[in-house]
């Protein structure tokens, strides 16, 4: 665990010298004018680039500091490398310690202390060489050349023909490819734990499964009594379209669930229907969601047939619905027979409640003549 914690550290150095580096290139930009990529022989002190490709290539008596999306240390910086960049080349020479975050990194020239690396992928080549320790983490990490001495790298892919003075530790997956050789102390990996998931035990998972049904039970139940309370003639209106033709219902809710989305979308992708189709969406989230209760009640109109009261039907057809909602492989057929019962009887109540829906005319029979009576012969008029 010390060697991942020394890793772990090292990242977090990186990273946070990488938004440094990045504020503090950004600073120096806006306070002065931009300098110019190279430095020259006779500054001293820290020096900072920003710029989209930077070349170091004279010497410069400090530190580096330097942001972009190409970073290349040509020249000799007698201080530290500190570099934040999408491609980050080391051809010179760097006196003190480099610390880079990027996504390639390759060292060709000669870094005389330690390098921290955070990157995609890091390479050192066969003219590259560190005098101390290398840490970093990386996808691929390729060494050539020569580590002085110890190297500590959380990798998926190892691969070291070169020469590690001291130990080599990495933290990977898979087994580091290493020449005979190549690491004069010891190589250590460090694997991942291993998660070791146990499966429940039947009766643990029959508890979970009670539980979640009891909750269900409960929550819903308290659901479909208070709509069963509010909104009986509602309800009543609405499953009244699931009793004489159910696959009606059935057929237009299963059109309707295909075509407003789909039509919602389009609303959506024009811009400017965009906020209605965003109404349009929580009002078909509001319709779906009531499926259940409509689902609830139509079957327990379904079990009393008689003048029971509506908040009774309601109670016992949720506490069917629910159960059967979790049963495995059962609940999809329910679920899906549910939503398109429930979309398609709202639709068509919704259709006959249509404000321009024109009435049958009723016809006057006020005016209507009286049947002429006659006279049967005993003495009582009859009606023709």
């Amino acid at each position: 665990m010390n060697v991942l914690s020394r890793i772990y550290r090292s990242i977090g150095v990186v990273l946070l010298i990488g938004f440094l580096v990045l504020f503090a290139g950004s600073t120096a930009a806006v306070a002065a004018p931009t300098p110019t990529p190279s430095a020259t022989n006779d500054s001293e002190g820290p020096h900072f680039y920003s710029d989209l490709s930077i070349d170091v290539s004279d010497t410069v008596d400090g530190d580096v500091y330097a942001s972009g999306q190409s970073v290349t240390i040509s020249g000799n910086v007698t201080g530290d490398v500190i570099a934040a960049a999408q491609t980050i080349t080391i051809t010179g020479t760097v006196d003190g310690n480099v610390r880079l975050a990027g996504q390639n990194v390759t060292i060709s020239g000669d870094v005389s202390r330690s390098a921290t690396i955070f990157a995609g992928s890091i390479i050192v080549t066969k003219t590259g060489q560190l005098g101390n320790d290398l840490v970093g983490a990386t996808s691929d990490l390729k060494i050539s050349g020569v580590v002085g001495r110890d190297l500590m790298a959380s990798v998926e892919r190892l691969s070291i023909d070169g020469n590690v003075g001291g130990n080599a530790t990495y933290y990977s997956d898979t087994e580091a490819q290493i020449a005979q050789g190549a690491v004069d102390g010891a190589v250590e990996r460090v694997a991942p734990p291993q998660t070791t998931s146990q499966a429940p035990s039947p009766s643990a998972s029959f508890v979970s499964w009670s539980l979640g049904l009891l909750y269900a039970l409960v929550a819903l139940s308290l659901v479909t009594l208070f709509v069963g309370l509010l909104f009986p003639r509602w309800l009543s209106r609405v499953t009244s379209h699931l009793i004489p033709s159910p696959w009606k219902a059935l057929l237009v809710g299963f059109l309707a669930a295909i075509a407003v989305p789909v039509a919602l979308l389009v609303l959506l992708v024009t811009i400017i229907g965009a906020p209605l189709a965003l109404t349009g969406l929580l009002v078909w989230i509001a319709l779906t969601l009531a499926t259940f209760v409509y689902g609830a009640f139509y079957i327990g109109r379904l079990l009393f047939r008689g003048n029971q009261p509506p908040v009774l039907k309601s109670f016992i057809g949720g506490l069917i619905l629910i159960t059967a909602l979790h049963i495995p492989w059962l609940n999809i057929v329910v679920w899906f027979a549910m939503v398109f019962f429930g979309l398609g009887a709202q639709l068509l109540e919704f259709h006959s409640q249509r404000p321009w829906r024109t009435k049958p005319k009723v016809e006057n029979t006020s005016s209507a003549p009286l049947p002429a009576a006659v006279d049967d012969g005993n003495n009582a008029p009859r009606t023709l």
